[in-house]
């Protein structure tokens, strides 16, 4: 980490409800060898680091989460008293490479220009490795070496494997919900449509693809029981005008590239490439793993994430829900009571060792 980047710590620009951090990569080397510049990190740090700088929680969201978790989609988790304790630990959630909360990602490219008159070319493909090693620059410039718990959901889950395979033994617990070890080829699928609506609609397809994702995100057993075959009062069934309405909200509050930007992320996600392939690399993963499985999740199912639970001989959770994939952002009391496991079970390891 240079001086400069560690001099930005603490920047701040207003992205979303709450002032974001910025922390300055100049240079940032991806899974691909490509070189990018003068990267931007925006992140949100709840709490604060103790003397020994080793409470540090960090929290990767999901494919269009914001930062901002403790104000927003975890503000049931987050928070004084609560699971992810903000009195005893300072909980850092750093938005994802190629999002649109103020990490640089798309938006930037190719208008931005550098070094003169030279552009910037489109932005390149990136992997979830991509995005746990563009994370590491943050916490270690806030002086980090030993992390106490790294979670995530979805494509956050994807991040935090990568992140403990990548930092191995610098990661006391690690807790992956809803989550792969390597993205499905029935997730690819739903991807595939999705990009499909995007390349004949652009941005106009982006409400579109973000209905195609609903119904993957939520059940069959929750959409019966919420709308059933109810009609509202414009003579449309109220699935319809739910769907509508949430591809709305994320047009009002997404970019249309990053979101393909992370969608081709989320396909390229294999934590066993160039690790000796996916059992090699789940046997060594440190430090105590959850991973967290949803019955009923329609885009990893609960059989996916056991699977290599048992390969990589981790703690195996089920979130009971109706909601399905979407369990994680929606069933806060089950997320906390798992988090809260990882973190007491990782402070008794520590114990352990102390005392040997």
């Amino acid at each position: 980490m240079t001086t400069q980047a560690s001099a930005a710590v603490g920047a701040e620009v207003r992205a979303t409800a709450r002032a974001l951090r910025t922390l300055v990569v100049p240079s940032f080397t991806l899974e691909s060898g490509e070189v990018l510049h003068d990267l931007r990190q925006a992140y949100h740090l709840d709490g604060a680091l103790n003397a020994a700088r080793d409470n540090l929680v960090v929290v990767f969201h999901a494919l269009t989460g914001t930062p901002d978790a403790a104000g927003d989609w975890w503000k049931r988790i987050i928070g004084s008293g609560l699971a992810l304790d903000t009195d005893k630990y300072a909980v850092l959630v750093p938005n994802l490479l190629g999002s649109c909360y103020g990490t640089s990602g798309p938006s930037d490219y190719p208008d931005e220009r550098i070094q003169g008159e030279t552009p910037r070319g489109p932005f390149p493909a990136i992997t979830p490795r991509d995005q746990a090693r563009f994370a590491a620059h943050l916490v270690e410039a806030l002086g980090v070496c030993d992390v106490a718990l790294v979670t995530g959901g979805s494509l956050g889950g994807m991040v935090a494997l990568e992140w403990t395979a990548t930092f191995a033994g610098r990661t006391r617990a690690t807790v992956a919900l809803a989550a792969p070890a390597a993205h499905t080829a029935h997730a690819i699928a739903w991807n595939a449509v999705q990009r499909a609506v995007l390349d004949a609609a652009g941005d106009a397809g982006l409400a579109v693809a973000r209905q195609i994702s609903m119904i993957a995100f939520r059940s069959e057993r929750e959409f019966e029981a919420r709308f059933g075959r109810s009609v509202g009062p414009e003579g449309r069934f109220t699935v319809e005008s739910y769907l509508d309405h949430q591809g709305k909200k994320l047009e009002a509050r997404f970019n249309t590239a990053s979101y393909r930007t992370l969608l081709d992320a989320m396909d390229a996600h294999d934590l066993g490439r160039g690790r000796g392939g996916l059992a090699h690399a789940l046997r060594s993963l440190r430090g105590t793993v959850y991973a967290v499985g949803v019955p009923g999740d329609q885009l990893y199912s609960a059989d996916v994430v056991r699977q290599w639970a048992e390969l990589a001989g981790a703690e195996y959770r089920e979130i009971e829900s109706h909601f399905g994939h979407d369990a994680f952002l929606l069933e806060h009391e089950q997320v906390g009571a798992i988090l809260r496991e990882a973190l007491q079970g990782a402070a008794r390891a520590d114990s352990r060792r102390d005392v040997a």
